[in-house]
C-alpha cells in the first residue's frame, strides 16, 4: 500500500510538472503577444502625439499675433499654449459695416476639437466679416450648424462671438460655455460679469439663442478670457478662480491695455510657481478711447 501511495504520488508530480510546462509555454506566448501589443501601442502613442503636435503648431500659427487697428478702440492679448489639454483661439476683425467689428474667442475641449473649430471659424471668416446686417445669434447658429455633425460624445467647445457697433457704442453678443467675458465700467469703477446661460456648444447644443446686448462709454474695458486662465493650479492643487482673477483685473483696471494683460498674466504665473498650464491660456483687452468716429465713404 506504501508503494503505491507512493507511485501515485510520483505520477502526480509528473502531471504536476507537465501542466507547469504547459502552463510556461502558454505564459511565453502570452509575453511575446503583451511585448507586440505594447510595441504597437508605443507606435500609435508616437503617432498620436505627433499628430497633436501638428495641430499645436498650426493652431499657433493660426491664431492672430496681432490685431488690426480699430478706431476708437485699443487692444492687447496674449495666448500662452499648453501641450497638456490645447485648443484656444481668438480673432478680431472688420466688417464690410465700417461702423462695425467682431471678436470671437473660443476654446475647444481638446487639439482634435480645437481642429474641429479653427476649421469652422477659418471656413467662415468671409461670412463673418461680409455680412452687413449678420447679427451674433444668426452667425453663432451657423458656427453650431457646421460643427455638430462631427462632435464626439465627450467633445465641447466654449465660444464668445460680440460685434461692436461704434454707431451706438454697444456690444451685442452670444457667450457659450466658460468664456470669461468682463466689463470694467470706468465712470463707477465696477466690473461686471457678461453673463450668459448657454452651455458649451457640444453634440447635444440647443439652438435656441438670444443676443445680449451692452453700452460703452468712454475708458470702459472689456476683458476676455479662456477658460484655462481660472483653472491654473499652484503647487498645492488650488485653481486660480475668478476671485484672484478679478482682484487683478481692479489692481490695474484704469491703467493702459498692456499693463493691465500684463498684470493678469504675473498674478497667473506667480500663482502657479512655474507649474505647466492645464489648458491654454488666452487674454484679450479692450478699451474704448472715445466717441469721436470718421467711418470711411464707401
Amino acid at each position: 500500500m506504501a508503494q503505491e501511495s507512493v507511485e501515485q504520488l510520483r505520477a502526480r508530480i509528473r502531471e504536476l510538472e507537465l501542466e507547469v510546462s504547459e502552463r510556461e509555454k502558454d505564459l511565453s506566448i502570452f509575453r511575446r503577444e503583451l511585448g507586440s501589443a505594447n510595441r504597437r501601442l508605443e507606435s500609435l502613442i508616437a503617432e498620436l502625439n505627433q499628430e497633436i503636435r501638428v495641430v499645436h503648431s498650426i493652431q499657433k500659427i493660426l491664431v492672430p499675433t496681432e490685431i488690426p487697428q480699430i478706431q476708437g478702440f485699443d487692444f492687447s492679448s496674449k495666448f500662452l499654449p499648453s501641450f497638456s489639454r490645447g485648443g484656444d483661439y481668438y480673432d478680431v476683425f472688420e466688417h464690410e459695416d465700417r461702423a462695425k467689428f467682431g471678436v470671437v474667442v473660443a476654446s475647444g475641449s481638446g487639439h482634435v476639437m480645437s481642429a474641429l473649430l479653427l476649421s469652422v471659424l477659418l471656413k467662415m471668416t468671409s461670412r463673418m466679416e461680409g455680412r452687413r446686417k449678420s447679427d451674433p445669434v444668426t452667425m453663432v447658429k451657423q458656427i453650431i450648424g457646421e460643427m455638430k455633425p462631427s462632435i464626439g460624445a465627450t467633445d465641447h467647445a466654449d465660444l464668445y462671438y460680440g460685434v461692436f457697433d461704434r454707431r451706438q457704442f454697444s456690444l451685442s453678443y452670444v457667450k457659450l460655455g466658460g468664456i470669461l467675458a468682463l466689463h470694467y465700467d470706468h465712470s463707477s469703477t465696477e466690473l461686471k460679469l457678461l453673463k450668459s446661460s448657454y452651455p458649451a456648444i457640444s453634440g447635444a447644443s440647443d439652438d435656441d439663442l438670444v443676443s445680449q446686448t451692452v453700452g460703452l462709454n468712454p475708458r470702459d474695458k472689456l476683458i476676455f478670457c479662456t477658460p484655462g486662465v481660472v483653472e491654473a493650479k499652484n503647487l498645492e492643487g488650488q485653481e486660480f478662480g475668478q476671485d484672484r482673477l478679478y482682484k487683478a483685473i481692479l489692481e490695474y483696471a484704469s491703467r493702459g491695455v498692456h499693463e493691465l494683460r500684463n498684470q493678469i498674466f504675473f498674478r497667473l504665473q506667480q500663482f502657479a510657481a512655474g507649474q505647466e498650464p492645464p489648458r491654454d491660456q488666452t487674454v484679450v483687452v479692450a478699451e474704448v478711447k472715445d466717441k469721436v468716429i470718421k467711418l470711411a465713404k464707401k
